[in-house]
């Protein structure tokens, strides 16, 4: 960060295969073996850009996990369609897929903040039509799936931005902790979004729609004042070659794509998120005040397990423990899927997001470190059409499986695939599931 004072610059060396940011401006002193885990933890506070964009993505998260928990009750409560669900998550993840390759380019060749900062401005016009309609009663089902588009398509720039910016900001030796302390203010947000908009639901969905248009205001004034150092390089021009630059790099690194893939399949058959909806109203009757503890108890397993990978990382067998957390959250889906009881069906959430957010950090920490930066943009543009496949076409899949079995067969089904889902990596991804440490050598 060309703007803020640097313990340290170091002199510029060429990428290594890891993709070292050793051409960026702040850089700490990696610490040394004997360090406190705090002393390395607080490190990242040296690092303004860090602490900007960790409060803009948590003012963007909050906004937007309360628009998607007001839009998916809005939708129900006009619809009463599990179908309807499944088409809003669907209708998400379309614009990401279509514009996979684009958002990669134009990742790698614009400063990622302003990217994110454009994000959320277009965000707020978003909310802002969202409160009018509600308020106005003319917002339909015509009118929330578009907005579904619309909310995909920015999602499909932004979710790679953000991935490819972190490593700008931290050098390489932070960006494990970094991941994990990110994660715990997102999932500190997705805790208090749902929770927040489903209580202020009760007030009327523009009240929600509303906040989130606040909301998305300070995120995005906050990402413009993220600064880093960008890498001078020799911009190629814009070809087939480089268009699928990205998706060639995942293809020929097996610990990439088996760590991408994974998320795909194990999310895609044991979400069960677009159907809390329907538990919250007609299975735990606990209406939409319910309905955001249920959408925020992941978050809260997540929270308190990405504290615990900020004070310790994994640091060994990061396969086996990637592996292993996949297959505790196919059985928490399972739990979740056949519990009457509101109390215990919070407790298989949460047990679910600490589970993911062990293979969250795991997963993301090896596709940053073992990605070039000059590849990131394209790189996390792929990871985020596998992410929202595993999210919004997940919402579909649940969507569509719960009309043909009920809620409860939905999910139990996406549980039990979720298992078989770890069980195959295992075979399939030898490389990843002997991976010991998060870097390919060691630092």
């Amino acid at each position: 960060m060309a703007d803020e004072a640097a313990p340290r610059q170091r002199a510029a060396s060429p990428p290594t295969p890891q993709g070292d940011l050793d051409d960026r401006a702040e850089t700490v002193e990696p610490p040394s073996d004997h360090a406190p885990l705090e002393r390395s933890t607080a490190a990242l506070f040296h690092h303004r850009a860090f602490v900007r964009l960790w409060f803009a993505r948590m003012a963007g998260t909050t906004a937007n996990q309360m628009l998607l928990v007001a839009l998916g009750w809005q939708m129900y409560d006009l619809t009463h369609s599990a179908w309807d669900l499944g088409l809003v998550g669907l209708f998400q993840f379309l614009p990401a897929l279509l514009l996979v390759l684009v958002a990669g380019q134009v990742v790698d060749r614009v400063h990622r903040a302003r990217i994110v900062a454009a994000c959320m401005a277009v965000q707020t016009l978003v909310a802002i039509a969202l409160a009018s309609g509600s308020a106005g009663q003319f917002a339909g089902r015509e009118m929330l799936l578009a907005i579904s588009v619309a909310v995909g398509t920015v999602r499909a720039f932004q979710m790679p931005a953000q991935q490819a910016l972190t490593p700008m900001v931290l050098p390489p030796e932070l960006l494990p902790r970094g991941l994990a302390f990110s994660s715990a203010g997102m999932q500190a947000a997705i805790v208090a979004g749902p929770a927040l908009g489903g209580f202020a639901y009760v007030a009327g969905a523009h009240v929600v729609y509303g906040l989130c248009a606040l909301l998305f205001v300070v995120a995005g004034t906050l990402a413009l004042g993220v600064r880093y150092e960008q890498p001078v390089r020799v911009k190629k021009a814009i070809s087939l070659e480089t268009l699928l630059a990205g998706v060639r790099f995942v293809r020929d690194r097996p610990v990439v794509l088996g760590a991408i893939s994974l998320d795909l399949f194990a999310v895609l058959f044991g979400g069960a998120i677009a159907l809390l909806p329907i538990f919250a109203r007609d299975l735990l009757q606990v209406g939409s005040w319910g309905l955001g503890l249920l959408r925020a108890a992941p978050a809260a397993g997540a929270f308190v397990t990405s504290i615990a990978l900020t004070r310790f990382p994994v640091a060994r067998r990061a396969g086996v423990v990637l592996l292993t957390a996949v297959a505790v959250y196919g059985a928490a889906t399972i739990v979740f899927g056949v519990s009457t009881s509101f109390v215990v069906s919070l407790a298989a959430l949460v047990v679910s997001g600490a589970a993911d957010m062990i293979s969250v950090v795991i997963r993301q920490s090896l596709v940053q470190l073992d990605t070039p930066d000059e590849m990131r943009g394209r790189v996390s543009a792929v990871n985020s059409v596998f992410i929202g496949a595993s999210n919004q076409l997940g919402e579909f899949e649940s969507g569509v499986t719960a009309a043909w079995f009920g809620p409860v067969g939905s999910v139990v089904l996406g549980g039990v695939g979720t298992l078989l889902v770890a069980g195959a990596w295992l075979r399939l991804f030898p490389a990843l599931a002997q991976r010991d440490r998060l870097s390919s050598t060691p630092r």
